[in-house]
């Protein structure tokens, strides 16, 4: 394999087979100023429509979480430990709020002063407990692994496994948290948004013939592209971008959802747009940078046409959910 990036930055990257594991509020506009207001008029009436109609939740309750866990919500939950980024956004969007989150958990502003129980991969189980929440939030990807899941569910609290490695994971999310905070009406109403948020999305694509690949790179200086079955990749699918990626043969357990990418494969596929994800400080240098300087890439269509776009990390692998109208917005912005 190539060396793609030069040694001094060898160390930009070494963090991406970590963030690779986790496996994402603007809305996405339509093609012209008077879609955009029927757009947002036919949302506004109906998530009104939905907020006034949804009803008190009775408990106890079971639930269906997203790793098909069937869970018994005894009463509605008023002390909220959440275990990921993802978590955390799916309590806020529904209107909830979080007494414990991982440190890595930024988003929303609100939640920078709240207390920090370790990170999402090493969870303090002792500072959990002394927060005495009555309902902890895990994230179905990252906690599902054995180890971690069997010491989440070993608390003896009530827990709820919430992540998105798909579009329709993120919607299931919100849904599933509007049920157990008794908030069906701000769920319900986060839903609609980011439904429409993706038919604007899917409708400014439209049949425009567009390929696109999601490229992040990994510690040896090796290139890595989203495959469909990745977050981004399922984005790309959703909103009829073209991957040729998409089936690729699997990397392997450092990046699952993404296949090794050679130099000569990038350049076989000379896609229209690159989108590059950058692991690290946001004061070193992005993949997007470094793209178009390695000389095979050089006469890439996406390189001459300065469509090599950084999506944030945030977004895409750090916290995959509700936030996902930003990928929208990213990927019409880039294919326009």
């Amino acid at each position: 394999m190539i060396s793609l990036i030069d040694n001094r930055l060898r160390w930009l990257f070494a963090s991406a087979v970590l963030v690779a594991l986790v496996a994402s509020t603007a809305v996405a506009c339509g093609d012209d100023d008077d879609d955009s207001a029927a757009t947002s008029t036919a949302t506004s009436a109906a998530t009104t429509a939905a907020s006034s109609t949804a009803q008190a939740a009775a408990y106890p309750m079971k639930v269906t979480d997203l790793l098909g866990r069937e869970v018994e919500i005894k009463s509605k939950p008023a002390t909220v430990v959440a275990l990921s980024p993802s978590a955390v956004e799916y309590v806020y969007a529904v209107g909830g709020t979080v007494v414990g989150r991982p440190e890595s958990a930024v988003y929303p502003e609100a939640v920078k002063s709240v207390k920090s129980t370790g990170t999402s991969y090493q969870p303090s189980f002792e500072e959990i407990l002394q927060l005495k929440p009555d309902l902890v939030v895990a994230d179905s990807v990252i906690h599902a692994q054995p180890q971690l899941r069997s010491a989440i569910e070993g608390l003896g609290i009530p827990v709820i496994f919430a992540g998105a490695e798909t579009y329709a994971q993120v919607l299931q999310g919100v849904e599933l948290l509007g049920k157990v905070l008794d908030a069906n009406g701000k769920a319900t109403e986060t839903v609609t948004r980011i439904k429409a948020a993706h038919d604007a999305a899917k409708a400014a694509v439209g049949t425009t013939s567009v390929s696109a690949v999601v490229l992040i790179a990994g510690r040896d200086n090796t290139l890595f592209a989203a495959k469909k079955t990745s977050y981004p990749g399922d984005i790309l699918t959703e909103l009829g971008v073209a991957n040729p990626a998409a089936d690729g043969p699997e990397a392997g357990q450092g990046f699952p959802g993404y296949t090794l990418l050679a130099p000569e494969s990038l350049v076989q596929y000379d896609p229209d747009v690159i989108f590059t994800l950058t692991p690290g400080p946001a004061s070193v240098p992005r993949l997007s940078t470094l793209i178009p300087t390695i000389p095979p890439f050089k006469s890439l269509k996406a390189v001459t046409t300065n469509k090599v776009i950084e999506i944030p990390v945030d977004i895409v692998l750090e916290a995959p959910g509700p936030r996902v109208e930003l990928a929208f917005l990213a990927v019409t912005a880039a294919v326009k």
